[in-house]
């Protein structure tokens, strides 16, 4: 059993295991990668940061700057104001390229925020919710929480390149993990989801039941099962022979972008290692 590997105690209850989606994730994308994001102490050293993440990073950081304004500061120019003093160059292939997404990033900003209600306030901005079960300790941040009606909506900006669809929004875990726990925190009900593609002005829903909801967080009891264990393992001290076979390397085309790829030989074999802008040369003109 999980308890008895983590205590040592037959008949003791079980530890929680403490988590965010990211963290889940991770575990199910490489348990590799996953040891060294949260495991191994020093870390391994990372790659060079991405110029995607930095836009990303600059784009959610304005729009949460432009709600905790007074409501009639928020104009569509002060959000290309916030995003222009926040700018984050990371990552960029040089300085002109850092300009170029600037600008991009402006226009999108001013273009999203254009289509919604100053004063409809949300419930909450980069909001932290968390809530337990008997098996895991969640907590998140949702980018938006809106009040509609009686019911919550999680809001979820994106800002890659891939158009987002419903089935995107329905398969989320993380979006249904965030809707779980603020309903329960904030006692409200909380079943949609919502991706909002800011490149494109798109939308993605999907009204969760009770019976989806319940799935998700099976699921994330069952990940967090997983990675209890392999946690467990490598703290009680692994023999060096047994530390992949307890966190195997899942190799494939998403490894050019693994921060930790240098580390990682079967990483390195499975796709050529990307320059931190790549992912932008899809919009590039």
């Amino acid at each position: 059993m999980v308890a008895a590997e983590q205590l040592g105690f037959e008949g003791m209850p079980q530890r929680l295991y403490s988590c965010t989606p990211s963290r889940l994730n991770s575990w199910l994308d490489c348990p590799r990668r996953y040891r060294m994001t949260y495991l191994e102490r020093p870390a391994p050293q990372k790659g060079p940061p991405w110029a995607h993440n930095s836009v990303g990073a600059s784009v959610h950081n304005a729009l949460a700057a432009w709600w905790r304004l007074p409501q009639h500061e928020r104009t569509v120019e002060m959000a290309g104001t916030l995003l222009l003093r926040g700018w984050l160059t990371d990552g960029f292939r040089d300085a002109e390229q850092s300009g170029r997404w600037r600008e991009r990033a402006r226009e999108m900003v001013e273009r999203y925020v254009a289509d919604l209600d100053p004063a409809d306030e949300p419930m909450g901005v980069e909001r932290i919710v968390a809530t337990r079960t008997d098996r895991i300790a969640l907590s998140g941040r949702i980018d938006r929480l809106d009040a509609r009606g009686p019911e919550l909506v999680v809001v979820d900006y994106k800002t890659g390149r891939r158009v987002l669809t419903d089935d995107d929004a329905r398969s989320s875990l993380a979006l249904a993990l965030y809707a779980l726990a603020a309903s329960r925190v904030l006692r409200r009900p909380c079943r949609t989801v919502e991706l909002h593609h800011l490149p494109t002005g798109q939308v993605a829903v999907w009204e969760h039941t009770d019976a989806s909801l319940r799935r998700h967080l099976e699921r994330a009891e069952q990940i967090a099962a997983e990675a209890a264990q392999a946690d467990a393992a490598f703290k009680a001290g692994l023999p060096p022979e047994r530390v992949d076979e307890v966190f195997p390397p899942r190799p494939g085309s998403l490894c050019a972008w693994c921060d930790y790829v240098r580390h990682c030989p079967e990483g390195r074999r499975a796709a050529p290692r990307k320059e931190p802008w790549s992912a932008l040369a899809g919009h590039e003109s």
